[in-house]
């Protein structure tokens, strides 16, 4: 037998336009939100004590480049041979079926079943992989600030409208940079929309056009960005889908508020340290809801593989119940396997800051609207958020009007459906 190594490849992007070179090997593209990419690179060293015929490489790349340049290598029948991704169901037609190579097939559905069609074709019952971490959007404050300004952290039901006031406030006293900050992501500003009542989805489950609620909720943003409430240049610095964090800007204290999500907070953890309180305060309230966006990333096998069964054996490693429930302790991530969310988690840290924010995003996921449960699974998602980051972006650097920017969203939208067909 061949003999097989571990290769541990950082940013190795000249490598990632071809799938493995040899028979056996497994190449693995993997992003990180924050420390996650560490604990996997132990995760996959054990792996290859254990099992040292099997070769396998892992890429960590941007989350740009899963974004922008895995699409274009899937297309070619170039890509790795397993990915970690967002953009789970736009992709779907390029994951493999691990279903005749797995181990125990009903262990995959009895732990993982519940978000399985967020990563499957339409009608499709495939087992393409797994979420490595359930994720929810959400807001953090900066407590320390709102303490120095004299302000008072809004209650359980505030609204959108409470937290920018509260924040402004903030800003003003402290002369921060905004009030508050939303990443650059169709996917972030949906929760908020959704709260608003906005729905993405037509009585033919194609996509809608905008609706008047969704268009109340961009043009407060719009406006907050205008009146220099909302930190502008998360949204204008970057063009057309880009993606962008303001996570640096909160862990910079420039801003009061951030509404991004629970992966955030491991990062914060590390990042602010001692350097200041922040607290995770659930998504502030629209007229129709108070919910966050599900979501979270998912391992999932490239069809182009050549080794599926090498490729198997490595995911069935992954997945497995206490493999799957250090990742989720080690990386404070909310794991989506039901035998380790029913067991109960150990998380890995005396940060009494972070367990609390955990527990929030807990209990924050009994709010999620039932639109907000479905986004995740919808083909089209990421063609509506994509469109919606482009054109208000757009508007927010003053190169359209918020009615142009409607229209072309739409057309935008229809384009795409149209070019599918």
């Amino acid at each position: 037998m061949v003999r097989k190594t571990i290769i541990l490849a950082t940013t190795a992007l000249a490598l990632l336009s071809s799938t493995a070179a040899f028979a056996g090997d497994v190449r693995v593209m993997w992003y990180s939100d924050g420390v996650e990419g560490q604990v996997f690179k132990d995760l996959i060293d054990r792996f290859m004590k254990a099992n040292p015929d099997i070769h396998v490489t892992v890429d960590e790349v941007s989350y740009s480049t899963i974004k922008e340049q895995l699409p274009v290598q899937l297309a070619a029948g170039n890509g790795p041979d397993i990915a970690r991704v967002t953009n789970l169901k736009s992709l779907s037609q390029y994951w493999l079926d691990l279903t005749p190579y797995l181990k125990d097939v009903d262990f995959w559905k009895k732990n993982y079943g519940d978000q399985m069609d967020w990563m499957r074709p339409d009608g499709s019952s495939i087992i393409p992989g797994f979420m490595t971490q359930i994720t929810l959007t959400g807001g953090f404050a900066n407590k320390t600030l709102f303490e120095q300004a004299g302000v008072a952290l809004p209650g359980e039901k505030a609204t959108w409208d409470d937290w920018v006031a509260a924040s402004e406030k903030v800003a003003k006293s402290q002369q921060l940079k905004a009030a508050f900050a939303i990443d650059r992501s169709g996917h972030r500003i949906t929760g908020p929309a959704i709260s608003y009542g906005a729905n993405y989805i037509g009585a033919d489950g194609m996509p809608a056009p905008l609706d008047a609620n969704t268009k109340k909720y961009l043009t407060d943003l719009v406006k907050w960005t205008a009146d220099g409430k909302a930190d502008k240049d998360v949204w204008v610095a970057s063009a057309g889908t880009t993606y962008r964090a303001a996570a640096d800007d909160f862990i910079n204290s420039e801003v009061a508020m951030y509404y991004a999500g629970s992966w955030q907070i491991p990062n914060f953890m590390t990042k602010i340290g001692t350097n200041f309180d922040w607290v995770a305060i659930g998504s502030p309230c629209g007229p129709a809801a108070c919910t966050g966006m599900p979501g979270g990333a998912g391992l999932v096998a490239v069809k182009s593989t050549k080794n599926p069964k090498d490729v198997a054996k490595v995911m069935d490693y992954l997945a497995s119940t206490p493999v799957a429930k250090e990742f989720a302790e080690r990386t404070l991530f909310l794991p989506s396997n039901k035998e380790v969310v029913a067991g109960g988690l150990d998380f890995k840290t005396d940060n009494a800051q972070a367990k609390a924010a955990l527990n929030t995003f807990v209990k924050a996921t009994s709010t999620t609207a039932p639109l907000a449960l479905k986004l995740p699974g919808w083909k089209w998602s990421d063609t509506y958020y994509g469109a919606l980051v482009s054109r208000i972006s757009q508007v927010m650097a003053g190169e359209m009007s918020l009615d142009e920017a409607f229209k072309r969203i739409d057309s935008d939208i229809a384009a795409k459906v149209q070019e599918a067909k």
